[in-house]
């Protein structure tokens, strides 16, 4: 099996880099620039024990190479309509191949089944604290991650069965989903709530819980978000929600989003396919979600500032 990994940052690089690492025919569709710092240094992960570095295979827009079988798309939502037609050739080549998405959120599919078809586009998410070093590096910052797909209509199909067993040797843990619908919407709803309550208030999940009414903000924001799940019929299950709930009022807690590090860094942000889209989602039902409209409009407040900043 030949994937293409398009993105070798964060996320990208460290799913694709292990698979390498670990024998997977794995290339990095990426941009000039970080191509040629990957020629000169290498694909770099590190972690606490170490830094091990993988001579990639690398393709650029004008040099794709292919065709291939699976393409893992690891790109950031703002990004996603170029990603989108970086790809296109590369699925004209092989009418077989796949799309594996692992943003975050959903809107995403819209976009990609109009583009590929529904047919050809996987469910998908990861859990990973990675972020990108100051040399360009990728920086792990937590346990071993997880890689999750399936088909989205549910059960377990021959092609998911063939992706799990070519990334079965790699040094994380991938997971084929029988119903990789609630398992997206339950890192969504996780997900937006720790993005909306760390850019709102500014703050870790600690300082946030440690003020006044700060546990009693973050419960209810959590069921806001939730009461949408629940309203697409993939409300969280009881094992999800008690780790939403156990994370998101630990009052010792340093834990931000990295949407809200990217807003304390002037950045740009994932706030329309997030925060906005989950906005959207409640109108449609009709749900009253307060705590969560708050954290829309200081979203869009700092994206207009963003903008005017850049104009």
């Amino acid at each position: 099996m030949r994937i293409l990994v398009l993105g070798a940052g964060g996320t990208g690089g460290f799913f694709g880099g292990r698979a390498a690492q670990a024998g997977v025919d794995v290339t990095f569709l990426v941009r000039p620039a970080r191509a040629a710092l990957l020629r000169e240094k290498g694909l770099r992960i590190k972690t606490e024990q170490g830094t091990d570095v993988i001579e990639p295979k690398l393709a650029t827009a004008d040099a794709l190479g292919g065709p291939y079988d699976v393409v893992i798309m690891s790109c950031k939502a703002y990004d996603l309509d170029g990603a989108i037609e970086s790809i296109r050739p590369v699925m004209q080549q092989n009418p077989k191949a796949v799309v594996l998405p692992i943003l975050n959120g959903m809107r995403h599919y819209d976009a990609l089944d109009a583009a590929f078809g529904k047919e050809r586009v996987l469910g998908g998410l990861c859990h990973v604290m990675a972020t990108i070093g100051a040399e360009g590096e990728i920086v792990i910052m937590g346990p071993l991650g997880a890689l999750i797909f399936g088909e989205r209509a549910g059960g377990i199909s021959e092609r998911g069965e063939a992706i799990r067993k070519a990334l079965e040797p790699a040094a994380f843990s991938p997971r084929l989903s029988d119903d990789i619908e609630q398992d997206i919407w339950e890192k969504y709803t996780f997900l937006s709530t720790l993005a909306a309550s760390t850019c709102l208030m500014r703050g870790s999940v600690g300082e946030i819980v440690r003020s006044s009414d700060g546990e009693r903000f973050m419960r209810a924001l959590l069921d806001e978000i939730d009461s949408v799940a629940q309203g697409h019929g993939h409300g969280m299950r009881p094992k999800a929600q008690a780790f939403a709930i156990g994370t998101l009022t630990d009052s010792s807690s340093g834990a931000t989003a990295s949407m809200f590090r990217d807003l304390r860094q002037g950045g740009k942000i994932e706030g329309e396919h997030l925060i906005g889209d989950m906005v959207q989602r409640a109108d449609k039902l009709g749900l009253q979600v307060p705590y969560l409209r708050a954290a829309y409009v200081h979203i869009q407040v700092y994206l207009a500032q963003r903008a005017a900043r850049q104009a």
